[in-house]
This record gives C-alpha cells, sequence and structure tokens, in this order.
C-alpha cells in the first residue's frame, strides 16, 4: 500500500505538465468558479425581479424595495466583475454594457409576464400563475433565456450561453441565447425542446416537449468545419402550435402564422399560414391549408 502511493514524483511530474498546458492553451481564463458565479449572477437577477418567488418578499414596501435594490446593486457589480475579466481587452465598453443591461430589466420582466399569462391560460392543469412559475420548468428556462438573451444583444456571448447551458441542465429545455422569441411564448412540459441560435419565434407560440427548432445542414469553409455566423434554424410565425416531437430544420425553413404542426413531423420546408401538418405512417406530411 505504502509503494502505491508513494507518488510524489509523479505527481509533481504531472502537475508540471497540467501548468504548463494550463498557462500556454487559448482556452486559459483567470476566473475561478466562473460557472457558480454565473449561477450566483442568475440567483440576484431573479430574485431582484420576482423576490416572492426567488428571493425574500416582505408587505413592507420599504423593505421590498431596499430588498430589490441590494440584489440589483450586487447582479450590477457581480457582471461587472465577471466581464471585466473574461471580456479584457476584447475593446468592449463594460460600463456601458451594465448600464444598458440593468435599465433593461423591467422590460425583460414586462416580457416574462406575457410568458406567464400564456403558460396559465394555455394549460388546463395549471392553477395559478404562482405554480407556473415555482413548478413549471418551462419558466425556469424560460426567465433565464429573457435574462441571457439580453445579455447576447449587447455583444456578450460567454455568460448567457452558460446561463441558458444552466437552464438545459435544470430543465432539460435547451434555448440558444442567440435566438428571437416574442411574447406570450409558453413550453408545455418542455424536456428534449432544442431552439437554435438563429432561430426566431414570434408571439403566442407554444410548443410541446421534444420539439427541435434546429438547423438541417451547416455550410462548410475550405477547411472542412462549419461555416460560423449564418441563418441556420427556422423561422416560426405566430399563433403556432408544435406538437410532441415534431423536427423542424433549416435556416430557408418558415411556418407561417396561425400553423398547427403535428406530433412527431420533420420538416424542412416552409409552409403557409394557416397551415396543419401531419405525419402519416407512410412516412410523408399530410398539409391541409
Amino acid at each position: 500500500m505504502d509503494k502505491i502511493l508513494n507518488l510524489d514524483q509523479e505527481i509533481i511530474s504531472v502537475s508540471q505538465k497540467l501548468s504548463n498546458r494550463n498557462k500556454n492553451t487559448r482556452r486559459s481564463l483567470n476566473r475561478p468558479g466562473l460557472k457558480k458565479q454565473v449561477e450566483e449572477l442568475i440567483r440576484l437577477l431573479r430574485s431582484a425581479m420576482y423576490p416572492s418567488i426567488f428571493g425574500e418578499f416582505c408587505d413592507d414596501d420599504k423593505f421590498l424595495r431596499d430588498n430589490i435594490q441590494i440584489n440589483l446593486r450586487r447582479s450590477a457589480l457581480l457582471l461587472h466583475s465577471i466581464l471585466s475579466d473574461i471580456e479584457n481587452g476584447n475593446g468592449k465598453n463594460i460600463e456601458e454594457i451594465v448600464h444598458n443591461f440593468v435599465t433593461s430589466i423591467d422590460e425583460i420582466c414586462e416580457y416574462l409576464e406575457t410568458d406567464i399569462e400564456a403558460a396559465y391560460l394555455g394549460d388546463p392543469a395549471a392553477t395559478s400563475e404562482t405554480e407556473i412559475m415555482l413548478a413549471y420548468p418551462a419558466f425556469e428556462a424560460i426567465s433565464i433565456y429573457r435574462i441571457a438573451h439580453k445579455l447576447y444583444k449587447l455583444g456578450v456571448r460567454m455568460i448567457p450561453r452558460m446561463m441558458t447551458e444552466y437552464a438545459h441542465q435544470m430543465t432539460g429545455i435547451d434555448i440558444h441565447p442567440g435566438a428571437e422569441i416574442g411574447k406570450y411564448f409558453f413550453i408545455d412540459h418542455g424536456t428534449g425542446v432544442v431552439i437554435g441560435e438563429t432561430c426566431t419565434i414570434k408571439d403566442h407560440v407554444k410548443l410541446y416537449q421534444g420539439v427541435t427548432l434546429g438547423a438541417r445542414s451547416f455550410k462548410l469553409d475550405e477547411k472542412g468545419n462549419p461555416v460560423k455566423g449564418i441563418k441556420r434554424h427556422p423561422d416560426i410565425g405566430s399563433n403556432v402550435i408544435i406538437y410532441a416531437g415534431a423536427t423542424i430544420l433549416g435556416g430557408s425553413t418558415s411556418v407561417g402564422d396561425n400553423s398547427i404542426i403535428g406530433s412527431n413531423v420533420w420538416l424542412t420546408h416552409s409552409v403557409p399560414s394557416g397551415s396543419k401538418i401531419y405525419y402519416t405512417p407512410n412516412g410523408s406530411d399530410m398539409t391541409v391549408c
């Protein structure tokens, strides 16, 4: 046993190799514990936005206002600290990003209020809006997405991706922060939903579990690597319902307003407004307009 545990020289050697690897790699980032700090940032922001759900609530107006101010100030300072490290040297005005983000939080709440309403009206099992906020994975994922999306629009990339991936781990719902999603958005059940970066979704859209709004294929560069920054994911119109297991792919694919996409449909072409698309056993989609 003593012989097996006598690893001093090996540990010294491997430690030196790991140190050199981390020192020389482009992935080096001097921000230990960044994942936990991003999770804390989400907690602080949602505690300020919805103190009765995520933070401390009191009927005393002054205590409530002071508590919200404390959480907002802490979140602003933490965001500034994180961005100062990870965006150092990228030419971004950190103070301006933080200022614009903090002043947009009330607007984020306005969007979330419509999402809560859509969930309550769209699910007969929902007994209250409070239940939706406390127990529905869709609200967990969408509330984090709304926060992350605003940061993404302000030119921040890594932190929004970490935020939505945290929501993905918690809920099984994978929404890229770059996706453009309108008001009154609801995901019923939610597990396995995937929404890609360049997807656009208009108002009053409802998705069920297992829906994928993804890329059909990737354009490759001269080295055979996917080309970045191009439109890859579909556009979904207003008042659309997409049922469980449906897959809609491609940057040129669009689903018109007031359409219904049935369960297990595989769609790689555009359909006009008012379409009803159903899966058929022979492998073709049946379209009813």
